[in-house]
């Protein structure tokens, strides 16, 4: 790739300024998205994991979001090489994370994260836990083996994440995540495909963002009035590239407006490509809507660095290096305040050390292999 000096002076000039979320300064616009690695047997990140994610940190990454970890619920995960963020010695390891990070000087947060429905009955950490959701239904709209959560099981449920961010703070993090995007639990009582609930928890979109902002709001108590706290939602599931939650921009400022008030510092706005405009009339990506709505600082994510689309990078295909000029453009005109940087950092952990120093020329195409190395 051919930049010039002008191009490259404005990369590095747009992407190193700090930015500041709740008490938390990140020291450049570059975050880490979330991609889950596989790689913590009993679910306890080791040495590999420190120094997976201190590589990036060291090259310049600001903000490292880090793998979605299980929160402490029976029903949270289905594999046991995915790490978790409870238990004595999950979270010893954790910390040790935390300290390499900073030590290289970035910041990290912890994806905490419950698949709900996504689980299938049998899997590890705990293979007699039922899948669990808002109306015991499936993205496929089938009923599956799970069941609709009860009471005890909101309750259960909005503890475990309150205490998982209680650990995050005391063992060292900077901020937590939640995991609301994707069809997991979160985004599952969010989209009226699985939220089929006519108690107070389902209905209308207001209604169906009550679960969730029970569980922020719990979780802002659960921690220091400083402490950040991020949700990631999304439009799209894993199963329903086209599931929307909001056909209009109206639809999704009542969405969003309950979870800023409960408590959310700012949002993750998940995306395929970030180019690509939300709703009709308007440029603005789902980011850009999600800052505009909320006022609340947003990143933006989706195909960032590569030639190709998320598809083609999710179904495990190469892709090229694409240019930043479209990207740069959105954050000069402050339509988001951080870009989340995932399959091409994944390939190259230097990713952010080249583009705040101009070497374009430098960075590596993805290859659907670097999914399966902590390189």
């Amino acid at each position: 790739m051919t930049v010039t000096e002008p191009a490259a002076s404005r990369a590095a000039d747009l992407l190193s300024r700090p930015v500041t979320i709740n008490g938390l300064t990140v020291p450049n616009r570059i975050v880490m998205a979330p991609m889950t690695r596989s790689f913590s047997p009993g679910g306890v990140p080791g040495e590999d994991v420190r120094s997976y994610y201190a590589r990036r940190a060291a090259a310049g990454v600001g903000l490292i979001v880090t793998e979605g970890t299980y929160v402490g619920h029976e029903s949270a995960g289905q594999s046991d090489a995915i790490p978790r963020f409870h238990g004595e010695e999950q979270l010893a390891g954790w910390a040790r994370v935390a300290e390499d990070v900073h030590a290289a000087g970035g910041t990290i947060v912890p994806q905490l994260w419950h698949i709900g429905m996504a689980r299938k009955q049998g899997d590890p950490p705990f293979a007699d836990a039922p899948a669990i959701g808002p109306s015991g239904i499936r993205l496929d709209g089938t009923e599956g083996t799970g069941r609709a959560m009860t009471r005890a099981d909101l309750d259960a449920v909005i503890g475990a994440f309150a205490e998982a961010a209680a650990a995050a703070e005391r063992i060292g993090f900077d901020g937590v995540e939640l995991h609301g995007a994707h069809g997991y639990l979160l985004d599952q009582f969010l989209w009226a495909g699985t939220n089929r609930r006519t108690d107070a928890y389902g209905g209308d979109p207001v209604a169906r963002t009550r679960f969730t902002t029970e569980l922020v709001a719990a979780v802002r108590e659960a921690v220091s009035p400083g402490f950040p706290v991020i949700f990631r939602y999304s439009q799209w599931k894993l199963e329903n590239y086209d599931a929307r939650l909001a056909e209009t921009p109206q639809e999704l400022e009542a969405i969003l407006t309950p979870l800023a008030e409960a408590g959310v510092d700012a949002f993750h706005a998940s995306t395929r490509r970030y180019w690509v405009p939300e709703f009709d009339d308007s440029d603005l990506n789902l980011a850009g809507w999600t800052r505009k709505l909320t006022g609340r600082p947003a990143i933006t994510v989706g195909s960032v660095g590569l030639d190709g689309d998320f598809m083609r990078a999710f179904a495990g295909q190469g892709s090229g290096v694409q240019g930043l000029d479209n990207l740069l453009d959105r954050l000069e005109r402050d339509e988001f305040d951080l870009v989340a940087v995932g399959r091409a950092l994944l390939q190259d952990p230097q990713w952010a050390a080249k583009v705040l120093s101009g070497r374009f020329a430098d960075l590596l195409p993805y290859d659907a292999a670097a999914s399966r190395t902590l390189s």
